[in-house]
């Protein structure tokens, strides 16, 4: 459905080099540190900036021929860029009702009264949370098949984040082919409601898996400076230096597991895998 290509972005001090795949009826996850290539892979998506090399397709075309032809397809959500903040929320619903043929005017006032999201009330007037809302309201509201979602639960609360994770779901059961790609520093969110996650650093992916066998399969192997010498490393991606001596990171944890029975082997959540990736180095 939508295909990064081998794409290539240069800055001056940084360098972005990706390919993604996002396929119908999955939600993909996007994670890494502030910096790592997030935003950038997004606004590449989107059409809102060009790669120096590579292509990204949504459906088999290019997504510069795309974005004019089905731009009702996208919804997204850019984590630092909304509307203006002078508008009221009645007259942003004027705005995506004249820029959508497909804008469901019904639901948008349903998921505002839900929300307590004033019609008369400026976007300046708002909350973090209730902005954050208003946002991920707005992509919903037009019928998207797919949807681009920069830290779409930024600022709101525990419950106001599964809140939007349940209208995220909603979204999906209601169109098989409906897909997903999000970011989000919370990794719990990541867990709760991705598919598959790919794993960016320093603007390159350097895992990608399916989000069960990322935490379930994946593991640090906790060992001494003497048994570190001697381990089969063949399956160790990422190695960081402990006070204890090393933590290894492997993606084959019932190797490990059958062949070295008094290793400590513990299982990771999303932030623990990223520190070692981030901190340590990789294999």
């Amino acid at each position: 459905m939508l295909e990064v290509k081998n794409v290539v972005k240069k800055y001056k001090n940084f360098t972005l080099n990706v390919s993604m795949e996002l396929k119908p009826g999955m939600i993909t996850g996007l994670v890494g540190a502030n910096g790592a290539g997030k935003s950038t892979t997004f606004k590449i998506m989107l059409g809102l900036v060009n790669p120096d090399g590579g292509e990204v397709l949504i459906n088999g075309m290019s997504v510069k021929a795309y974005k004019n032809s089905g731009k009702e397809d996208i919804g997204c959500v850019l984590a630092d860029s909304f509307f203006p903040d002078i508008l009221k929320i009645k007259e942003l619903k004027s705005i995506l009702k004249a820029s959508y043929k497909s804008f469901d005017e019904e639901y948008f006032v349903k998921k505002c009264e839900e929300y307590e999201i004033p019609m008369d009330k400026k976007i300046s007037e708002l909350s973090g949370g209730m902005k954050a809302k208003i946002r991920v309201i707005t992509a919903l509201s037009h019928d998207s098949k797919i949807l681009i979602l920069d830290e779409p639960t930024s600022g709101l609360d525990v419950v106001s984040r599964e809140e939007i994770l349940a209208e995220l779901r909603d979204y999906m059961e209601k169109d098989e082919e409906r897909s997903i790609v999000i970011s989000s520093h919370i990794s719990s969110d990541i867990e709760k409601i991705c598919d598959d996650i790919y794993v960016i650093n320093n603007g390159e992916i350097v895992i990608h898996d399916d989000t069960d066998t990322l935490l379930f399969e994946y593991a640090a192997l906790k060992i001494s400076d003497e048994n570190y010498e001697s381990l089969d490393k063949q399956y160790v991606i990422a190695v960081r230096k402990e006070s204890y001596g090393y933590e290894c990171l492997t993606d084959k944890k019932d190797y490990y597991l059958e062949n070295f029975p008094d290793m400590v082997i513990e299982k990771m959540n999303l932030d623990e895998l990223m520190l070692i990736l981030y901190k340590g180095e990789k294999l």
